[in-house]
């Protein structure tokens, strides 16, 4: 018999087990660790449900949940918000269903009017789906001279041309300068910033796994910079920011070269370069790099809508609302941004 209950994230024991269960999972991703719902609770004060299914006192499967209410954009229970990966994560399809279905039964409970599950192969042919995101991810080696080869000509000639510049990189204990570039590079987007807040929190979750790479000119000015998790032999650039200068001298593409280095000789097997939308600039970044894009299967239980939410910048209806952002003084951004983030994830 399968059993499903609620893990209690802050319990170190009963997480411990979780995350040796994800660990071990082939179908579990970095975004499975209970170190994410820490961080939810904490910094945005989202109500978690971390479902995990047991047989004979064993995890066999788990799905992590967050409950985000928002009047703005409504209510919703994802696995997981700001998280490319999520949904059910099994040793069985009969932990798989259990799991699901203890998920549909909160998601009435709650009154929700929807389930979102992020999953990276199609588990509901007949459920509605998010067919926007896509992510990259391909195979590294300890060779660099392999992995240099490997990038497309055009792309490698940017990449030495960071080289030539002199370029610096260096890991942060600090989330310093990190956070200067990553603030004002989204608000020239025209988006809300994640608060600091939530970055120190993940710093503090995952330690030496999450990390922070900072590029800057020979001279010192501050260029690019990337925090990054590792997840088993997997290294995962997530949140960047760069100076409107990086482009020019080539900084973001030695950025993510020196990344790439740094973690092969850490180990790494994989590059994760992370989930974009079709049709973006940032998607055409990463496929000219030579990663080939595999899409995302963001599948949907629908409640009381009738169709999939498209709470994203690509949406036409948001067009003045990303025009009015970019106007606001940078201060003020990132004093109300957390207030309307939170409930996008």
């Amino acid at each position: 018999m399968v059993q499903v209950d609620r893990l209690a994230v802050g319990d170190a024991a009963a997480a411990s087990r979780w995350d040796a269960f994800v660990r071990a999972c082939p179908e579990a991703s970095f975004c499975h660790l209970s170190g994410w719902g820490r961080a939810l609770e904490g910094v945005f004060g989202h109500e978690t449900h971390f479902l995990q299914a047991t047989q004979g006192g064993q995890i066999t499967g788990v799905l992590p949940l967050a409950y985000v209410r928002s009047r703005l954009f409504g209510n919703s229970l994802t696995s997981l918000p700001f998280c490319v990966y999520g949904g059910v994560a099994a040793a069985d399809e009969a932990s798989a269903r259990a799991l699901e279905e203890a998920a549909e039964a909160l998601a009435r409970r709650l009154d929700v009017p929807h389930l979102e599950l992020r999953h990276t192969t199609r588990r509901h042919p007949d459920w509605p789906e998010q067919d926007l995101y896509v992510t990259f991810r391909k195979a590294i080696t300890a060779d660099d001279e392999a992995n240099m080869n490997a990038i497309p000509r055009k792309q490698r000639a940017m990449v030495r041309k960071g080289i030539k510049n002199g370029l610096v990189a260096t890991l942060d204990d600090s989330l310093d300068r990190f956070f200067a570039l990553y603030a004002d590079n989204v608000h020239r987007h025209g988006t809300p910033a994640l608060p600091r807040r939530w970055f120190e929190a993940l710093k503090r979750e995952f330690g030496r796994d999450c990390e922070v790479l900072t590029v800057t000119s020979p001279e010192g000015r501050l260029l690019s910079s990337v925090v990054s998790f590792y997840f088993r032999d997997e290294v995962l650039p997530y949140y960047a920011g760069d100076d409107e200068a990086a482009r020019g001298l080539a900084a973001n593409d030695f950025k993510y070269w020196e990344l790439m280095r740094r973690a092969a000789a850490r180990g790494c097997t994989l590059f994760d370069y992370g989930r974009s939308k079709r049709g973006t600039g940032p998607f055409d970044f990463k496929k000219n790099w030579g990663f080939e894009p595999q899409p995302l299967h963001y599948e949907y239980r629908l409640y009381k809508r009738d169709t999939v939410p498209q709470n994203n910048p690509t949406n036409a209806k948001y067009k003045l609302m990303i025009a009015g952002w970019r106007r606001l003084p940078l201060p003020v951004a990132n004093w109300l941004g957390p207030f309307i983030v939170k409930s996008l994830g």
